[in-house]
């Protein structure tokens, strides 16, 4: 499915869902299930609210937190929890995620050889696995970059404990 008609069907989807919550489909809300539904990274509520406030500078943080809890209570987005605040994922097809301990920053990740390796065959208490989904935590490459450029070398370490 191209970028546009997944767009346009999670923005029906989401439609639909808040409607069936008996939510009226006010201007605001349609905005926010709009940025969302195209949202190819991972906004958290605010960011949202922000985003919408540029075209609609009458929508509340409430609009904007009851839409995405009304999307998230029916499984159409998905909250993922990261440093700082949650985030929302409108894509909600099999796939992982890595979360940036530091920054927050969200990747999707296929699926692959993560869920082959996750689960033992047998669980104690479990009668059906129905859903995998991962979540890998680590550095990204921007914060183990500068990480890396940030910590002095063993040898300039040691030459500052020499001149002090």
């Amino acid at each position: 499915m191209d970028h546009m008609s997944d767009t346009q069907e999670r923005e029906r989807a989401f439609a639909e869902a808040l409607k069936a919550d008996g939510l009226r489909m006010t201007h605001q809300r349609l905005e926010v299930i709009r940025e969302l539904a195209a949202a190819r990274h991972h906004p958290d509520a605010d960011e949202l609210f922000v985003a919408v406030r540029e075209r609609v500078p009458t929508i509340s943080r409430d609009t904007v937190y009851r839409t995405l809890a009304t999307l998230v209570s029916r499984g159409l987005v998905e909250r993922i929890a990261a440093p700082g605040a949650a985030r929302f994922d409108p894509d909600v097809s099999a796939h992982n995620h890595f979360v940036c301990t530091r920054c927050g920053t969200i990747i999707d990740l296929g699926t692959g050889a993560l869920v082959e390796h996750a689960l033992p065959s047998r669980l104690d208490g479990v009668a059906e696995v129905t859903w995998v989904r991962l979540e890998v935590k680590g550095l990204c490459m921007q914060c183990a970059s500068a990480a890396s450029t940030a910590r002095p070398s063993t040898a300039d370490a040691a030459m500052q404990r020499e001149g002090s």
